[in-house]
């Protein structure tokens, strides 16, 4: 089954990408696909390198996108997924509908360089820094797949990265930690509620293709795998969407809960972390309940006031990135904590050890 379903795959992105075909050819092994150096050594598994078939940059990063209004957004519809990103009063929207096509989204706002970075396969999407060694660079798509899972490349050293084990797996940054950036996974139809002023990624990319449509088929929804994993766990169904906290290099994953809003505290190697559920927003976020200066809040989920969202014990009140909006602590941010929503079978594949 696996070799027909990467058979039907190799196909499907072949006819995708056809109208931009890149110069690289599909390679049988990873050694086409890097240069000598980085191929030299892997801090993963090289025989589980496996070329994803569109070859490098086959599938386009996206730089210097367009952003429009949530009103001009009519490619999507309330039940598509968004990333979101907040720098201050600036509140953007990457939808997951471009990203399913791009899967990396080069982007600058005021105070940030982010590389939007989404994998369609694991259906994980996180944002990382763009600074490397000082130096400003964007990140593209190699082609090649661990555990199903994007590896970007960064375009200033060539090195490889792996998206959920947050690191250089390859090449001269190997071993180096991504700096990450939250993002806020939820539907387009809460993200209009909670953001209706803000910007939106536009589907006039300059690229070819049909945002209206999912391009990999019943592949969200059926419990196939294209590619194999290293590790399987049956607990819940492999695309189930669950929210995963990696914490060195240890993970925990949250599922959703039958009830509009709930709020879930819990210890994970030493980080005290409040969850916040919301089934019916499709929303699900995690902060450090510890301050920056030590103290330890408590907290109970805020109803009918996205994007406000939790309450603490001082009587402030936080939105959905961690913002003090309301209280003696306006202004103030919650800790992060590095996480991502996605299918269950691809934490589980990373991290067999995974917390519940």
């Amino acid at each position: 089954m696996i070799t027909k379903m990467k058979t039907i795959y190799i196909l499907l992105v072949a006819s995708i990408f056809a109208l931009m075909a890149c110069n690289d050819e599909i390679s049988e092994n990873i050694d086409d696909q890097n240069d000598t150096e980085n191929n030299a050594e892997w801090l993963i598994p090289s025989a589980e390198v496996r070329d994803g078939g569109p070859g490098k940059d086959g599938i386009p990063a996206l730089i210097n996108q367009q952003f429009i209004k949530v009103s001009e957004a009519t490619f999507l519809s309330d039940d598509d997924l968004v990333l979101g990103f907040a720098d201050g009063v600036d509140v953007r929207a990457y939808p997951h509908s471009i990203l399913d096509w791009h899967e990396i989204i080069n982007d600058d706002t005021k105070n940030h360089s982010i590389a939007v970075i989404y994998c369609p396969l694991t259906g994980t999407g996180i944002g990382w820094d763009r600074m490397i060694n000082g130096t400003q660079t964007t990140f593209g798509v190699s082609g090649l797949l661990y555990n199903s899972n994007i590896i970007p490349y960064d375009r200033s050293t060539g090195s490889n990265w792996s998206q959920l084990l947050l690191k250089s797996v390859n090449g001269k940054q190997k071993g180096e930690k991504a700096k990450t950036y939250n993002l806020v996974e939820t539907t387009w139809k809460t993200w209009k509620e909670m953001y209706p002023n803000s910007k939106v990624v536009s589907s006039s990319t300059g690229f070819n293709r049909n945002y209206r449509k999912y391009p990999y088929g019943n592949y969200k929804t059926s419990t196939n795998l294209i590619f194999p994993v290293s590790n399987k766990n049956n607990k819940y169904h492999e695309k189930e969407r669950v929210l995963c906290v990696i914490i060195e290099e240890k993970a925990i994953a949250f599922t959703f809960n039958n009830t509009s809003s709930q709020v879930e505290e819990r210890t994970f190697i030493g980080k005290k972390l409040v969850v916040y559920k919301n089934i019916n927003a499709n929303l699900m976020v995690a902060f450090n309940s510890v301050l920056a200066d030590g103290t330890e809040l408590s907290f109970q989920s805020v109803e009918n006031e996205f994007p406000v969202i939790l309450a603490d014990n001082e009587g402030n009140k936080w939105d959905v990135f961690g913002r003090a909006v309301d209280g003696p602590r306006t202004g103030q941010k919650l800790q992060t904590v590095p996480q991502m929503m996605g299918y269950w079978f691809s934490f589980a594949a990373f991290y067999p050890e995974i917390s519940i």
